[in-house]
């Protein structure tokens, strides 16, 4: 098994590694870092949530940033203010015995101006969603002309969030860039229709097949029951589980609202994040699952991402999502950096034939759940 240091990775980095207790390449990890370090390329890689993808690129990202110059030299694009913070977070743990390199997370719903204020001190690295990101460059905040390295992060959610004309803006933008990389849990057309675009013909492609996409950590299960019955069923199957931690994932705000009350009215600490919720609103919900002053979060798709929780023992599908990428964004909220976990799914007779679709487009295959009916 290759270790880090014959991936290539420096050993100031990976003292910092050792001290998150990552001393194991994951897959893509495995695949991808030899070939950021050794070379200027563009890169396709396609990864789950939760797969290791930050270090994946991280690392190689780091290795190629100059500490001396204090121009921006790189720029990571992500869907959310949440992924955003714990991108930024990432690269600072990296880099705890390296020389310093800064990095600067920039993102809707906060004081642009203090982001203005920010940019001004030196800045290796800039980590932006793609609306915020327009608007610096806008105002002329920030300086990009420098930028040798561009990476979307999860660019599938991105395109989701309705970020196309962006992440078109931004990559002409940055044509000059000798680095383009692009990861995403799912290759949908549109992503297909970026990389034509935008990356070179020859960019190297390291295109997990399904079945390998999905964490083989996760335990995949369904319970059979009718729609009435399903709040019922949850709640067995969270009384089974103890004290452990969780999402629920709904498909619409109204339901996810209607979830978190009805489970806190059955003495459940739970709470709700969904599109009608302010920042400030959400800021809170999500501090107080982080502090596990609630147990279970009740989320919609478009609310959950960039969310980043550790330690998560279930992801339970209370609906099925809209959109098939969904439930792999969805399932790969549990079962992180090497964890078991268990996804649920909740399902109704006709449900049945879509989850025989998720096993055979996904290679997964799901057991009943027979203690919790």
């Amino acid at each position: 098994m290759r270790d880090f240091e014959e991936l290539g990775v420096g050993k100031k980095f990976i003292k910092g590694l050792t001290d998150l207790n990552i001393v194991t390449p994951t897959e893509i990890q495995k695949k991808v870092i030899p070939i950021l370090i050794n070379s200027d390329t563009d890169l396709v890689g396609q990864a789950q949530t939760g797969t290791g993808k930050t270090a994946a690129y991280g690392l190689p990202l780091l290795q190629k940033i100059e500490p001396g110059k204090k121009n921006v030299q790189a720029l990571i694009l992500c869907p959310t203010r949440e992924l955003g913070q714990q991108i930024a977070k990432q690269l600072f743990r990296f880099t705890k015995y390296s020389a310093k390199i800064f990095t600067e997370a920039v993102y809707g719903g906060a004081p642009i101006e203090r982001q203005i204020v920010a940019l001004k001190r030196p800045t290796h690295i800039v980590v932006a969603t793609p609306g915020r990101l327009i608007d610096l460059l806008k105002r002329e905040a920030v300086d990009l002309s420098s930028v040798e390295t561009v990476i979307l992060d999860e660019a599938d959610e991105m395109l989701s969030m309705g970020f196309k004309t962006e992440l078109n803006e931004i990559l002409s933008y940055l044509k000059s860039a000798k680095n383009k990389w692009l990861f995403s849990a799912t290759i949908p057309k549109e992503i297909k229709q970026i990389v034509a675009k935008h990356l070179a013909e020859n960019a190297v492609r390291i295109e997990v097949s399904g079945k390998n996409v999905i964490n083989r950590n996760i335990e995949h299960q369904y319970v059979v029951c009718e729609e009435s019955d399903k709040l019922h069923t949850l709640i067995r199957f969270l009384k089974s589980e103890g004290e452990n931690r969780g999402v629920v994932f709904c498909r619409t705000k109204a339901v996810a609202k209607k979830l978190a009350l009805q489970l806190v009215a059955k003495n459940i600490t739970a709470d709700a994040i969904h599109g009608d919720l302010l920042q400030k609103e959400r800021d809170k919900v999500m501090r107080s699952f982080k502090n596990k002053s609630i147990r279970i979060l009740v989320a919609t798709d478009l609310a959950a991402r960039g969310i980043d929780i550790e330690a998560l023992a279930f992801v339970v599908h209370y609906q099925l999502p809209d959109k098939n990428e969904y439930f792999t964004h969805r399932s790969g909220r549990t079962a992180r950096a090497g964890r078991k976990g268990i996804s649920l799914c909740l399902v109704t007779t006709p449900d049945l034939k879509q989850l025989k679709f998720y096993e055979k487009s996904l290679g997964i295959t799901f057991q009943q759940n027979r203690s919790v009916i």
